[in-house]
Formats: structure tokens, sequence, C-alpha cells
């Protein structure tokens, strides 16, 4: 039995069963499920799984976080749910079918940008290094000189880490972008490419080198028609150009394809497509998108960093740093990858990406203090630690949706923190040489003159969030909650170990109790019961009985000590005290017609009954019919 089957199995009944799946995928963290009638899903059922971290609906599809180990849970979901055949695509267009104008649009950009993720965070990795290698002016006798010009070593070592770098943000960007587009497009993913590499070839004068070029740098780069001129420019980790143009020969593909016979599409479509499109990329929407594109990025860069930057600037700082968290929930979060990109292109580093490492600190924060508060709840620890490393990390989803909006108040108070943190953060001008890198690993993201300011920033953003959470946790009685449920859960762990000793007390010659049998029928071995989590004795030894007549009895005189609201299972404690064995029938159908169909109330038929040991409280009044003795 896999790690995940129980919990699995059960997610596929709590979400309607196969048949309310229509498409099914997942990402890093979480299972994304498009279904037919999202109002069956019994959601807070599904969030208290033990593998569940939480639960959302975005662009149309129902997301359960899992977290670092989705994939294996996808797998083992896939082979109990028989769901086969169901391709990411086809999931993401019958759920976009079924989000807004607004849901839609975001869908896309998420959609875009979600593949060059990987790549990014390793170039921000990679730039990291660099800063620390080549920038930091730290080291040496007197604390003046960078690594690199004191050793020849890590000087080889930070000129070789610039071909990943340069490969990721100057040359990766433009033609990962077309790429993502023309596989979200449905278009011919190779032809995509060479779309990306005509903007980045190293026969254009470098986008770094425009600002500069002189005349006689044109006249070496320009394609001379006899009637006309064109600069020949490239568009180095350029957004909007690679968008534009990408777009642009998708739709040049699908109108070919609908106007040439299919007998010469194989040669007309791609050649007249990428022809055209590289012409219309390099004539006119390369020079339209980079002037949208410096545009963005100077309204932004001049609202930060303007005259007014201590005013404006700081307030910016903290609306945005208080507001990412929630972006994150509506997906809008990925719009800021463009403007990063495009300020790192234009300037040389952007103070956005700052702000959105420091919201991941501070919902992780928020989460740490969760995890003070409820130290004494097991559950919640499973559920807190896990989302806690990886908002540090830099993936908040597992903290948002996991922890901090099923209380809301940690949520606020990790905005709160993160507007304190943003505020610094623009006051300071800090200002960061990539992006991907998030959550603590974030500094090293950092231009070096901005580190030692971003430390402080950081501190900001762990200590006010957790301080907040933690006194607000405290006045709604966080920490006494998971106390008792602490409590509970040793409780019921004592009563699972007493229960493998329980069936030998029973049947023991000095027994001061007699159970009798629960239902008339047949017993049957505990291991060919069709419920796995029985078969395989997980709660423990016990008895199956096939009834004959549905009707089920109290075994022995005593209390109901827990009645489950479903009516599958009843608690019972002896009148005899401690030395009683704490019984608890658990009425499960086994109907092979419909295996998924819930067991009737204990009052009422069943196909099969199974028995095992367990302690709970609630007590009733039951009085025990008499059966033969077992």
């Amino acid at each position: 039995m896999g790690k995940f089957e129980n919990d699995a199995r059960e997610m596929l009944r709590l979400v309607g069963g196969k048949e309310n799946i229509a498409a099914l995928t997942h990402c890093v963290t979480r299972m994304r499920f498009t279904l037919v009638d999202p109002s069956i899903a019994d959601v807070p059922a599904i969030e208290a799984l033990p593998s569940a971290k939480g639960s959302f609906t975005q662009a149309g599809q129902f997301q359960v976080i899992i977290g670092n180990e989705v994939a294996d849970f996808y797998d083992e979901f896939v082979a109990i749910s028989g769901i086969t055949g169901v391709s990411t695509e086809e999931a993401k267009k019958l759920a976009a079918q079924q989000g807004n104008p607004l849901q839609r649009a975001m869908g896309a950009i998420a959609e875009v940008f979600a593949p060059l993720i990987p790549a990014i965070i390793t170039g921000g990795l990679i730039l990291g290094f660099r800063n620390v290698l080549g920038d930091m002016p730290y080291f040496g006798p007197e604390g003046n000189a960078t690594l690199a010009s004191m050793s020849q070593f890590w000087s080889g070592v930070n000129h070789f880490l610039w071909l990943i770098g340069e490969a990721v943000f100057h040359l990766g960007i433009p033609v990962g972008i077309c790429w993502s587009v023309t596989r979200k497009m449905g278009g011919t993913e190779m032809l995509g490419i060479v779309m990306g590499l005509t903007l980045v070839s190293s026969q254009l004068l470098n986008a770094y080198a425009v600002a500069g070029a002189t005349e006689e740098t044109w006249a070496q780069y320009s394609w001379d028609f006899g009637f006309a001129q064109i600069h020949m420019v490239g568009y180095q980790a350029q957004v909007i150009p690679a968008i534009l143009a990408a777009i642009t020969f998708n739709y040049l593909e699908r109108f070919f394809k609908k106007i040439v016979p299919t007998i010469i599409q194989m040669i007309l479509v791609p050649f007249c497509s990428i022809l055209l499109g590289v012409i219309a990329a390099h004539f006119v929407l390369g020079p339209i998108g980079w002037m949208l594109g410096t545009a963005v990025s100077s309204v932004v860069q001049a609202g930060i960093t303007g005259d007014f930057r201590v005013i404006f600037g700081a307030i910016f700082g903290a609306i945005f740093g208080g507001l990412y968290a929630p972006l994150v929930i509506t997906g809008l979060h990925h719009m800021t990858n463009a403007i990063d990109l495009q300020l790192i292109a234009d300037y040389g580093g952007t103070m956005l990406w700052p702000m959105i490492a420091l919201s991941n600190i501070a919902q992780g924060s928020a989460v740490l203090a969760m995890v003070i508060l409820q130290k004494k709840d097991e559950n919640a620890e499973q559920v807190n630690i896990p989302a806690c490393l990886s908002c540090y990390l830099g993936v908040t989803e597992p903290a948002i949706f996991g922890v901090n909006l099923k209380f809301i108040f940690p949520f606020v108070c990790g905005m709160i923190g993160s507007a304190c943190a943003g505020f610094l953060s623009c006051l300071f001008s800090c200002t960061a040489n990539a992006i991907g890198v998030g959550g603590l690993p974030g500094i090293l993201a950092m231009q070096p003159q901005s580190m030692l300011p971003y430390a402080l920033c950081m501190v900001v953003a762990v200590a006010v969030p957790f301080a907040l959470t933690f006194i607000v946790g405290k006045r709604q009685g966080v920490d006494k909650a998971a106390a008792a449920e602490g409590v509970k859960q040793e409780a019921i762990a004592a009563a699972k170990e007493a229960a493998a000793a329980a069936p030998a007390r029973v049947n023991a010659v000095d027994a001061p109790n007699t159970l009798a049998a629960p239902m008339s029928g047949i017993a049957v071995d505990m291991t060919g019961v069709p419920d796995p989590v029985f078969a395989s004795l997980a709660m423990g030894k016990g008895v199956a009985i096939e009834p004959s007549d549905g009707a089920v009895y109290a075994p022995v005189t005593g209390t109901i000590t827990m009645l489950a609201a479903t009516g599958h299972a009843i608690g019972l404690l002896g009148d005899e005290g401690p030395r009683s064995s704490s019984t608890s029938a658990s009425i499960r159908s086994s109907s092979r017609a419909n295996p998924s169909r819930r067991a009737a109330p204990p009052t009422t038929r069943s196909r099969r009954a199974t028995c095992s040991w367990l302690r709970t409280s609630r007590p009733s009044r039951l009085r025990a019919s008499p059966r033969p003795p077992w």
C-alpha cells in the first residue's frame, strides 16, 4: 500500500468520484481538479485529510495543496481513480471555460511564465553567487576587496557562472516566452523557439548597447534594402516584444493552416509563418514592444525612486508589500514577473522583487507564530512546520491556504508585517539584480549596496508578523484550543495502544466482561474486508461479520462514547470500568455495485459490519441486548 493510498481513495470520494472529474493535473505543490459540478466537493472534509494542507478555487480549477510530494500523491490518485489520458492542456482549457474574463486573462499570464520559473530561480541564484564573488568588497586585510579580485580561482568561477546567468536572463527569457506562448496557443513549439532565437541573435546589436549606439554603430548594424534601412536591434531580456512576436507568429500559423491545402502544409505553413512573423517582429512589433516596456518600467521606477521617493515611494512600498499576499490568492501576482524583468532590462535591477521576497518571509513568520501557539496539536504541526519552511524558501501557497487563511488573523498580521518591510525596502532603495529567489535566500539576489539595509527589512518581516500573530492568537485562545486538542490526541493514542491487548483480555478466562455479538451472521476473516484500512489491520485486530438480519445491537452494557455524524461508527465503554474494553462498531458497506456509497446508520441493514477498538467521549446510555458471546 502506497504512502498516500488511503488519502487518495478518500479524496476521490470527497470530490464526487471519478464521474465528477472532468480533468486532472498537478503543479509543484497542488492537485488541480476541473470538476463537472464543483458544489459536490466536500471541501471541509478534503481539508481535514492528513495529506491536504488546504484548498482553494482559482481560474476555474479546484486546487488542493499537498506540498512537495504532490507528484507521488498524483500518481497514487491516478492509479486508484483510473483516470488516464488527461493532459495538462486539456485541464487548463476546461478550467478556462469556467472562469470569468479576468480569471482567464490571469490564468493565461500564469501559464506563460509558470514553465519559466525553474530557469528564473536558477538564474537568480547564479547571479546571487556572482554578487558574493565579484561585487561584494568586504574581503581582504582591509575589508575592501572582492573574492574574485583576491583569488584567480574565484575569478574564474565568477566568469564561468556568467555563462548560465546570461543564458537565463539575456537570452533565455525571450526564447522561453516565445516557446511558452506557442505551447499555450497550440502552435509548433520548435518554430516558437526559432522565433525567440531571432530576437536575440548575435548578428543583432545587443539591447544593452542600443542606448550608446552611434551613427557608425548603426551603419554596421542595419539592414539596407536600398529604399529603406532597418536597425538590427536585439531584444535581450525584453518581455513585451517577445510576447507580441510569439502571439503574431501563432496567429499567422493558424491562418496559413486554414488556407493552405493539406498536401503542401508541411512546406508552406512553417515557411510563411516564420518569415512573416520575423519581419513583423523586427520591423513593427519589436519597436512598439520596446516602447511599451520602457514606458511601463519608467512609470514604476519613477514612482518608486523619483524626487518624492521618501513620501510616495515608501508609501507605494507599504501598499505593494501589504497587498502582494492577496494578489497571490487572485493570481494577479504573475503580472509582476513581466514588470520585474523589464525593470532589470532597463535599469539593471528591480525594486519590486525585494518586496515580494519580504512578503514570503512575512507570511512564513505568521505561520511560525502558529507553530509556537499550536505546538501541542500534533495534527496542526504536521501542516504548520512544512508550510513555514516552504514559505521561508519562497513558496507561499501552503502557508497562505493551509494555515493563515484558515484563521484569517495570521494572514492579516503577515500583510501588516510585509507592509512595514516594504515601506523600509523602498525607503532604502533595496534593489535586486535578479528575480526568482524568494524568502530568506532572496538576500542573495540583492545588489551588494542593498544587502545590509535589506537584512534590516528581513528582521522587520520576521519580527512584526510573528509578534502580532502570537499576541492575537493568545487573545483568541489558539494555544488553549491546541492544548485541548493535544490532550484529546494523547487520549486517542493511549486508547490505540491499549486496543492491541483488548481482544486478549476479552477472551481471557478471568475477563470481567462478556462481549456479545453485535449482530447475527457469519464471522469472516478481517483481512477479507473490502475496506483496506480495516483489512490491513491498521485500526487494530477485530472481527468481521456478514449480517443475516441487518440489526446492530450493543455488544456490552455501557455508555456510548462516540457517535459519528455519518452514522457509520459507534464507540462503547463498558460499565465495569477501566478493565472493560472500549469497543467501536464500524458499519461499512461492501456492495460492489456501488462501493462509493456511504454506509447506512447502524439501525438499518448493511451488507457487512466490522468491529475495531477505539476510545473517545460524549456519553449516552445504551443497554446491551442479549446475544451469544464471541
